[in-house]
């Protein structure tokens, strides 16, 4: 049995991994120690990240809404994940971590917008 790193928890949620070769569902735990993924068929196949580990949470933001799908770059490499509650985990992440380690990350049109972009001259 995995032990987990919080002595609290805040938010329970489900959710997806994007690490390695197709998604995993599983189940977030959020607490005051760590972020936290367990896979649902593998109790084994767990992700535990230490808040102090995060150098940046990233996610596309729409007007007030926030993508389902959410970035965590750490000093060991960057983790993809998707959850319904991604909105509830940035802001409890934002509390863990401070309002500057939490950014936007650009669109797909951004990012399209910006290779065709105009280069501008000095």
């Amino acid at each position: 049995m995995v032990q987990s790193l919080n002595k609290t928890i805040f938010l329970k949620s489900s959710g997806v991994s994007y690490l390695g070769l197709g998604g995993k569902v599983g189940k977030f735990l959020i607490g005051d120690k760590a972020i936290e993924f367990y896979n649902d068929n593998n109790v084994g196949d767990y992700i535990q990240i230490p808040w102090e580990n995060i150098d940046t949470i990233g996610a596309n933001v729409f007007g007030k809404k926030v993508s389902r799908h959410f970035e965590i770059f750490t000093d060991k490499g960057k983790f993809l994940f998707a959850s319904k509650d991604s909105g509830k985990i940035l802001k409890l992440a934002r509390e863990q971590i401070g309002n500057e380690k939490i950014v936007k990350l650009p669109t797909l049109l951004q990012k399209i917008g910006s290779l065709f972009a105009k280069k501008k001259k000095n």
